[in-house]
């Protein structure tokens, strides 16, 4: 691996930072009070090509690859973790999924309006009764001529109300079938797809999550990705690069927690001289950046392994479990050092703090992540 930053990396990582400073900084605590999805951030994200990182320019995207991702995602989840897991989720599942198994008319179809950010997209696989049992899921679809008829329900789906399309995956065949799910893609406004309750969440409140409801939802097989049957084969692979995006939301958190941390220690005083001074304080600050670094380079190996097209199931989510780990901790951590200032709304670390946990448990439990990498350790 090579660990120099080249230009353009460094001018993205550049222009990131002066884009959340400038449109998301003032707003943050505004949006998590109100739980308010900002929209139109989103498509200024499309300008700048945040909402198609991986998308071929020939499809109207970025073409950069996962390390430029990871800077994209860090820069803005150091600022707020809400817009980075937003932004997250729209490039790494939904237009990822279609980027890897649509075919050329669905991409030609699809991938320019989410990359410009003219559309926000979705991706459905959990449901009330299956998190990470996916193969018991009861939204199922069957088909009819052409079409097939989506029934059933989706939940904590990430843009569930606001996004223009969804990547769903449903069951086609018999239950625990690992080739009983099949992909769709549905746009919004299809006959019976339909927007459910929205949830009231700790953190990542300027985050969109929703029910997502199917009612006799005709869907035309030209909507399938891919093949019949494939849905759930698919679902894990998207699910790899899934696993480096949240790790790379957690590492931003942490590294956002560290910097006001460092910055909130040189300044505080207590017994006449800055707490940075001491080591009860000093010493937390030394194991949060040095956890930060250990995550940083399993997520860029991760990425390494992924941008060579080689095997990345074990460490992607060995780069998940640490990154969001190390969110958690480094929040917490945050939250002691700042005192009872770390507890008020007035400062940033208790938001960092309330947004960290979400990335223990999105796409992928940490206990999930020790099952999938004591598994790959086993198989030899």
């Amino acid at each position: 691996m090579n660990f120099d930053i080249t230009e353009d990396q460094s001018m993205i990582e550049q222009m990131v930072k002066d884009f959340a400073e400038k449109e998301i900084r003032p707003n943050v605590m505004k949006w998590d009070e109100s739980q308010d999805f900002p929209v139109e951030l989103f498509k200024k994200a499309g300008e700048l090509g945040l909402m198609g990182v991986l998308v071929p320019e020939e499809f109207g995207g970025a073409g950069l690859g996962y390390f430029e991702y990871i800077s994209v995602i860090r820069g803005i989840s150091k600022v707020c973790g809400s817009i980075g897991l937003s932004i997250a989720a729209h490039n790494s599942l939904c237009t990822n999924h279609i980027l890897k198994f649509g075919n050329q008319t669905q991409k030609e179809k699809w991938l320019p309006k989410l990359a410009s950010g003219d559309w926000i997209g979705a991706w459905g696989l959990t449901e009330p009764n299956t998190g990470s049992d996916a193969m018991r899921m009861k939204c199922t679809a069957k088909q009819d001529g052409d079409y097939w008829v989506i029934n059933g329900a989706k939940n904590f789906i990430t843009h569930g109300r606001s996004g223009d399309i969804i990547v769903a995956v449903v069951r086609t065949g018999e239950l625990l079938d690992s080739h009983g799910m099949t992909a769709f893609a549905i746009e919004r406004g299809t006959p019976g797809f339909s927007g459910g309750k929205k949830e009231d969440k700790l953190g990542m409140r300027a985050s969109e999550t929703a029910e997502v409801i199917f009612d006799n939802c005709r869907v035309h097989k030209d909507n399938i990705l891919g093949k019949v049957g494939e849905g759930f084969i698919q679902s894990m692979k998207i699910l790899d690069g899934g696993r480096i995006s949240i790790g790379a939301l957690g590492l931003g958190i942490a590294e956002g927690a560290l910097e006001a941390s460092i910055n909130y220690a040189n300044e505080r005083e207590q017994f006449g001289r800055p707490i940075s001074s001491f080591q009860g304080i000093s010493f937390k600050l030394a194991d949060m950046a040095t956890e930060i670094e250990a995550s940083k380079l399993l997520l860029y190996q991760a990425a390494d392994k992924i941008m060579k097209g080689l095997p990345v199931n074990k460490l992607s989510a060995m780069a998940k479990y640490k990154a969001s780990e190390v969110g958690v901790m480094a929040s917490t951590e945050a939250v002691q050092i700042f005192g009872g200032y770390g507890y008020i709304k007035d400062f940033p670390v208790e938001k960092f703090y309330r947004d960290s946990k979400l990335c223990t448990i999105g796409e992928g439990t940490s206990e999930i992540q020790k099952l999938v990498i004591s598994r790959e350790l086993l198989k030899k």
